[in-house]
């Protein structure tokens, strides 16, 4: 497992193919052959350039050793690869010399990944003043790989990156459009491209698409600049916007989180003084139950930040987005869809409520344990055991608290680094509240196991404090000193630990549930332990009381040993149920009350 192989192409392809060994089979890793010599293509289409340029043929020569940077040719024309527009003298200012060549190529993985460093090349080197006929050529080649009939082939792209250069170098070439008359409409089935001329004192502005998404139908996107936008506005300007119907999809083949594009990607391209736009998503999949979130794709992280956009409409069919377009940051917009992930008012409400309820608890707790402490930790056992229940009350309460802030840097879109201090600390004080439950687990076994073995306060104390905050503290700091630095601490859409890319709530998963096993185990001792029945009582009594004693201790220790957060494994085996995930937000929820209720209210002393 793991092993990889690579072979050569066919003879009349050049590059490589690779293959990975799983479960004792090969599969296909990435393929980059290709019948394309993109670096043949774009030096002549630059050599041909040089006659028209006016005398300035030196500028365009110093872009000849950028090209030069890529494949080296193989072959000679015809025994390989396509050596493209040798025979062309003269190729128009809209290089639709090379368009025909590039269309009866077949789209495979290999050709799809020259195309993509074709138009990034166009893009860097060929974008000033982009006339109509450039940009038709543009999207003639680009709509070539775009086809919803070979979206599949993306994913043996070599250059996993692929979608999301394509995405940054239409947006940078289409940016440069020069607008005839005041307005341009470029149009092909998978890309199409809009433009208008705005000033202060125009009406707003719309743009409005309906495009080919496969063979079963269309879908459409809307595009709204609103009039108090546009005052804002110095001088007269432009707004571009690009569509695309199909990459979003691309963009999803390399990416592992399971929310995917539920609506055509929208690009702008705005004056720096507009602050907002309205987007407006129809969606590809209208499943009632499921949420949307509306997102922008970071340039510079490659990925979808929700931070980019809220929800503005909502509805079965289409989604309204309110997205703040950042030239060096978003330019495009969609809207995901999480089917694994239930949306619900309920769990909303739960969460809401139980939390209030479960902060108010903890601090009631905290001050009835303050007010009663001399009384209640007259014996060494009775004080372990109400050190014990403080600092799990503390730690569940503060770590509620964050919980709450956690969500508002979120929701406010603040910026990354506090999100990224909200979610050490909500990781470290969920783990002390783990390791606190895992240390009153253990005095419970030590009470009941060792009789006759006394420890002193002070070792306790030193033990207890190593155990409940010092693990927390070594596994956060570890956690973030080994994710952060490679931008995989956090996860899209939420102040909390990543899972899809590094894995790091692992950091949290596997702490917690080893300690829920070895909580109920200790729950199986109490049970065996308390079960037993006391001399010369009767057979009833005997049952009905050891049935009392049993339920009593199950019901107060649940809570206070943390057995109620297995319940999420429930939520993992069915992701999609939502009577699992609501008995889930119940249970956890309500944690605080019912340490209250259980930990300090029914204790009769």
């Amino acid at each position: 497992n793991g092993a990889i192989c690579i072979q050569p192409c066919s003879p009349s392809f050049h590059g490589e193919t690779s293959f990975v060994c799983e479960d004792r089979k090969w599969q296909m890793l990435s393929d980059a052959c290709a019948s394309l010599d993109v670096q043949s293509l774009f030096q002549v289409r630059m050599l041909e350039l040089l006659p028209c340029s006016g005398g300035h043929s030196g500028a365009a020569g110093e872009h000849l050793p950028f090209v030069g940077g890529g494949k080296p040719g193989h072959g000679k024309p015809g025994d390989g690869p396509k050596h493209f527009g040798a025979g062309n003298q003269s190729c128009q200012a809209d290089f639709s010399c090379i368009v025909p060549d590039i269309l009866s190529s077949p789209a495979i993985p290999g050709n799809i990944a020259d195309i993509v460093e074709l138009l990034k090349k166009i893009s860097l080197l060929l974008s000033e003043n982009v006339t109509r006929g450039k940009m038709q050529s543009y999207s003639r080649i680009a709509n070539h790989i775009l086809n919803s009939s070979i979206i599949s082939n993306w994913a043996f792209v070599k250059d996993r990156n692929a979608g999301s250069i394509l995405l940054d170098s239409v947006n940078l070439f289409a940016g440069k459009l020069l607008l005839r008359n005041g307005s341009e409409s470029i149009q092909e089935p998978f890309i199409a491209t809009k433009g208008y001329s705005i000033h202060r004192n125009t009406s707003g502005k719309s743009f409005d698409f309906s495009m080919e998404f496969n063979s079963a139908g269309n879908i459409t996107g809307h595009v709204v600049i609103p009039e108090d936008e546009l005052l804002r506005l110095p001088r007269a300007s432009k707004a571009i916007s690009v569509a695309f119907p199909t990459l979003g999809a691309i963009l999803e083949t390399n990416r592992p989180d399971p929310a995917f594009v539920n609506g055509m990607v929208l690009s702008v391209s705005l004056p720096e003084e507009l602050q907002s736009v309205l987007l407006t998503f129809e969606k590809l999949n209208k499943l009632e139950q499921v949420g949307a979130q509306c997102v922008g794709w970071h340039q510079a992280e490659r990925r979808w930040d929700p931070r980019a956009c809220e929800v503005r409409a909502h509805n079965v069919t289409a989604v309204v987005c309110v997205c703040a377009p950042r030239r060096r940051t978003y330019r495009s917009f969609s809207i995901l869809m999480a089917p694994a992930a239930p949306r619900s008012s309920v769990l909303d409400y739960i969460t809401r409520v139980g939390l209030g309820l479960s902060i108010f608890s903890l601090v009631l707790c905290l001050v009835i344990e303050a007010v009663v402490w001399h009384h209640v930790t007259k014996t060494e056992i009775t004080y372990m055991r109400h050190f014990c229940l403080v600092n799990i009350a503390a730690s569940l309460l503060v770590a509620d608290v964050l919980f709450i802030l956690a969500a508002i840097v979120h929701n406010t879109a603040l910026n990354y680094q506090l999100c990224v201090a909200a979610t050490f600390f909500l990781h470290f004080f969920y783990l002390a509240l783990f390791f606190w439950m895992f240390t009153l687990g253990l005095l419970i076994l030590y009470g009941l196991l060792l009789i006759f073995f006394k420890i002193t306060r002070s070792v306790f104390l030193a033990a207890a404090f190593s155990i409940g905050y010092g693990c927390p503290l070594v596994i956060s700091i570890l956690t973030v000193a080994i994710t952060e630095p490679k931008n995989g601490y956090l996860r899209s859409g939420a102040c909390w630990l990543n899972w899809y890319e590094t894995k790091s709530l692992l950091a949290f998963v596997v702490p917690a549930l080893s300690i829920i096993v070895m909580n109920l185990i200790v729950v199986v001792v109490v049970v065996v332990k308390t079960g037993r029945s006391s001399v010369g009582e009767g057979c009833k009594s005997q049952d009905l009381s050891s049935m009392i004693r049993v339920s009593k201790n199950v019901a107060l220790l649940t809570p206070l040993l943390g057995l109620t957060w297995g319940f999420g494994l429930a939520t993992i085996i069915d992701s999609r149920s939502l009577a699992f995930h609501v008995v889930f937000a119940l249970l956890n929820a309500f944690q605080g009350f019912f340490i209250l209720l259980f930990g300090t209210l029914l204790d009769r002393k």
